[in-house]
């Protein structure tokens, strides 16, 4: 079975969020199918950051990022989810 790899960028509620403690959060919060490849932290505006995250799943998982995204809008200080591209890849 292959896997793909989801390029989300997670939008906090505001620019008080701790991004550290909220990365920690969703790390701890994921089911045991997904995996964060890597993490970082981007510049949106006006000293607001964003999460980007690369995380690692089944490609043949039935409902595609549906799941994933919704356990990260699920978690306390996210205002939103976006995905930005799925990717196949044999690497993993």
């Amino acid at each position: 079975m292959g896997k793909v790899v989801v390029s989300l960028r997670v939008n906090p509620e505001s620019d008080e969020v701790d991004l550290d403690a909220l990365i920690n959060d969703i790390k701890s919060r994921l089911p045991r199918h997904y995996e964060i490849l890597r993490h970082e932290k981007e510049y949106v505006a006006f000293g607001l950051y964003a999460l980007r995250l690369y995380v690692a799943m089944p490609e043949d998982f039935e409902g595609g990022t549906d799941e994933l995204e919704r356990s990260l809008t699920e978690t306390e200080g996210v205002s939103s989810v976006d995905v930005d591209f799925v990717t196949r890849t044999d690497a993993l």
